[in-house]
């Protein structure tokens, strides 16, 4: 076996990595190790925001390698979000030491070479639905129309109606937080589509109607639990404990991938608001947070080719914001080439290759690896076991290394979930316990149009026979004091109205 690489042995605890910071030398802080075969293969932190590809079949080892990854991450300090999408990854809260192949794992590929130990990492629990975790909310206005229309499937001039609801609220000054205000929102410009067919364009009633069908799709199920106040702050998933290891961040979402398409969505809304939060990074000595991207296949499935390649910038740029993303998926034909090209660590599991799609799955992993002249890297693929993958991590440098067949390293935590008990109680000791439990609804379009609806009521004509009092001054004077005001709070909004990443790209910023 090769030794550890300049710069300590590689899952050095918490600690150690506590003491680093931007200022320290890079090859101070100790790489990871990833795999061992006939040599050691390690992952540089310096090049962790190069992102990553973990790819196999069903059941090859793909969730074991990241588990792996995950908890040497954290181990390093630095926050990690992934996605718990067949509810057994609550155990890394836990140290391992539960399962008999794991331990024999241990003594095959002698860790204790590399101080192994059995240890749990500072988990942090959420879910959409509140059940498993800290419930997880944005409003409508930052998930923004791009998206939302995905969620809702839209077609194109469905969506072009929507894009035009956003601008109306925006220039009106109706705060969209949550789906009642985008169904109230949506019944006021149906309702009014004639008034602002001239400024705004063409307002279709059938794509209004559309829109508001599939809201209430989209409520059944459960995005009303989504959308709302207080939304997200980015900030709770850059945490680190008192021994400066990082947050593992898992997002419950065994119940969320009932629906693909909003599962896909929300971990691309995620992504961008990262990429427009933090600031730039450059090139740090390690990532400021990992991204797991499990189920990837789910981001590109009937993605329009505008969306494509917005996440392909997003890949891109989100690089300089020291955020390494890791795809996890089948295949790799899953990612598009223009996605897979920017995935400098590749972890491959075994694929079957039963059809002649599989066998084109086979030669792609193959070619997209630097070629080792000791390794049929096309057969390895189709023998390799359980826990088994062939791997290419890049180099100091940011050089490809050459692809080696090796045995995954052994995950140190429990692969036994937690039970529901154990769960909750860890998500009562969390810091920020309470910061997302209680909904908070305060006034916005729904409430906002309601009001107007009741005041336009009482201003029609009074039945045949009767007078229609006229407005005082006071009264008068206030309309024209709200109507100043909402149009301050609009030109505000506007300027927000183009969110996250997709947005920015757009041209739009906050």
């Amino acid at each position: 076996m090769a030794v550890p690489p300049p710069g300590g042995a590689a899952f050095f605890p918490g600690p150690f990595a506590a003491g680093t910071s931007g200022g320290v030398m890079a090859q101070q802080i100790p790489p990871i190790l990833v795999a061992r075969g006939k040599s050691d293969l390690f992952l540089y932190p310096k090049m962790a925001n190069r992102h990553g590809l973990i790819a196999g079949a069903t059941g090859t080892g793909k969730t074991i390698s990241l588990r792996v990854l995950a908890e040497q991450f954290s181990a390093l300090g630095v926050p990690v979000f992934l996605a718990d999408v067949k509810g057994d990854l609550s155990g890394i809260g836990r140290p391992g030491g539960d399962h008999a192949k794991v331990a024999e794992r241990v003594k095959e590929l002698k860790m204790q070479e590399f101080s192994f130990s059995y240890e749990g990492y500072p988990a942090v629990f959420w879910d959409v639905f509140g059940e498993k975790g800290h419930p997880v909310r944005t409003t409508v206005t930052e998930m923004g129309p791009i998206l939302l229309s995905r969620i809702l499937n839209l077609n194109e001039t469905q969506s072009g109606v929507l894009s035009i609801l956003f601008k109306i609220a925006d220039d009106n000054g109706f705060l969209l937080l949550d789906l009642k205000d985008l169904r109230a929102m949506a019944q006021y410009v149906g309702d009014n589509a004639e008034t602002f067919r001239l400024q705004y364009g063409n307002i279709s009633k059938a794509s209004v109607g559309a829109i508001q069908r599939n809201l209430l799709v989209l409520e059944e199920q459960g995005g009303e639990q989504f959308f709302g106040e207080p939304a997200l702050n980015i900030d709770d998933l850059l945490q680190t404990d008192a021994a400066g290891r990082g947050a593992v961040n898992i997002l419950s979402a065994d119940r969320l991938m009932q629906s693909p398409k909003v599962y896909a969505t929300f971990l691309l809304w995620l992504l961008s608001e990262l990429f427009e939060h933090l600031p730039e990074a450059g090139d740090p000595p390690k990532p400021k947070l990992v991204f797991f991207f499990d189920e990837a296949h789910l981001l590109f499935d009937d993605a329009p080719k505008a969306l494509e390649e917005k996440i392909e910038q997003v890949v891109r740029l989100i690089r300089s914001k020291g955020v390494g993303v890791y795809f996890v998926t089948q295949n790799p034909l899953d990612i598009p080439d223009a996605v897979l090209g920017q995935l400098g660590n590749r972890v491959q599991h075994a694929l079957r290759a039963f059809t002649p799609r599989d066998q084109k799955a086979v030669r792609a992993a193959a070619e997209t690896f630097r070629a080792n002249p000791g390794l049929d890297t096309a057969a390895a693929i189709l023998e390799l076991g359980v826990g088994e993958a062939l791997v290419s991590m890049q180099d100091e440098k940011g050089v490809p290394g050459i692809v080696e067949r090796a045995w995954i390293a052994p995950p140190r935590s429990a692969l036994t979930p937690l039970t529901p008990a154990e769960l909750l109680g860890i998500v009562k000791e969390s810091p920020i316990y309470g910061s997302y439990e209680n909904v908070v609804d305060r006034e916005s379009a729904y409430e906002k149009l309601k009001t107007r609806a009741g005041q336009e009521s009482e201003s029609m004509p009074p039945a045949k026979g009767g007078k229609r009092q006229p407005k005082s001054q006071t009264e008068q004077l206030v309309g024209a004091l709200t109507t100043s005001a909402a149009r301050a709070i609009g030109s505000q909004i506007g300027r927000q109205l183009i969110r996250g990443v997709l947005g920015s790209l757009f041209g739009g910023r906050r």
